[in-house]
This record gives C-alpha cells, sequence and structure tokens, in this order.
C-alpha cells in the first residue's frame, strides 16, 4: 500500500513536474507582462529593487528547482506526510500564481502584501514537510523561501512608497 505511484518513467515524470512549475510562472507571466512597461514602471521604487531583467532568469531557476524537489518527493513511499507535502506545494504553486495577478494585473499592493504573507508561511510548511520527506527536496525550497522573503520586503517598500 505504501508503494510509490508510477505514472511512467521517472525522467518523464521529473519532466512533468518541472513543466507544471514552469507553465505555471509562464502563464502567470503571460497574464502580468503589459504592467511591468506600464504601471509597475510608473511606481516608486526603494533603492535595493532589482533590474527587470533580473527576475525571468530568477523565477525560470525557481521553478525547476519547485518542480525538482516535489518530483523528489513524489517518488517517496505513499505516506501522509507525504501527501500533506504534495498538497502545501500545491497550495502554495496557486498562491504564487495568484500574488502575480492580484499585484501585477489587478493593482492590489496591499492586496500582495496580505496574501505573500499567506504564500510565504505555505512555502515554509512545503519546505518543512519536504525536508521530513526527502532532505534534498526541503533543501531545494530554500532558495524559493529566501526569494519571497525579499519580495515580500519589496512589496512591503513599495507599499509604502506609493500609499
Amino acid at each position: 500500500m505504501n508503494e510509490v505511484p508510477r505514472f511512467g518513467s521517472p525522467a518523464v515524470t521529473l519532466a512533468l513536474s518541472v513543466g507544471f512549475c514552469v507553465a505555471v510562472g509562464v502563464i502567470s507571466g503571460l497574464l502580468t507582462r503589459t504592467a511591468i512597461s506600464g504601471w509597475y514602471a510608473m511606481l516608486v521604487k526603494p533603492s535595493f529593487n532589482p533590474p527587470n531583467w533580473i527576475f525571468g532568469p530568477v523565477w525560470t531557476t525557481l521553478y525547476i528547482l519547485m518542480g525538482v524537489a516535489a518530483w523528489m518527493v513524489w517518488q517517496q513511499p505513499v505516506s501522509h506526510l507525504r501527501t500533506l507535502g504534495l498538497a502545501c506545494f500545491v497550495a502554495q504553486l496557486t498562491l504564487n500564481f495568484f500574488w502575480s495577478l492580484i499585484f501585477f494585473r489587478w493593482h492590489s499592493i496591499g492586496g500582495a502584501m496580505v496574501e505573500i504573507i499567506v504564500l510565504w508561511l505555505a512555502i515554509a510548511a512545503t519546505h518543512m514537510i519536504f525536508f521530513h520527506v526527502q532532505r534534498m527536496a526541503g533543501e531545494l525550497i530554500l532558495p524559493y523561501l529566501a526569494w519571497v522573503s525579499f519580495a515580500a520586503v519589496l512589496n512591503v517598500a513599495i507599499f509604502r512608497l506609493n500609499r
């Protein structure tokens, strides 16, 4: 009963896991890209705001790491903790997607600020559970947690500068 579900070779399931995460980022980017050069460009930003070109490579790397981490957990025997970890992963990925819409598409800096706190908590929970299920998977979530921590600080700074 605790057998690992098999849906193709490990290489295929790895590609699907990474591809799904990257697709979430691509779709989010497509839905918000016009706001980057329009509305977002007009906002007052703090001195530590990175240049726009950095976000694409950073997020692509993070989505790849997330996909690999989820795949590593998926490869473990079925357990309550594994299932909980994957559920947290889906929740945080959904929150990740909606943060971009809230901030860039709906121009709700304050709403995004609240949402990113919930996102951060979901990522932290995912990290802790993944770490217990498969140590390296948990470690692969840490750069994402660090980047979202920075994004939260940036979100707060932009909110304060543009009220």
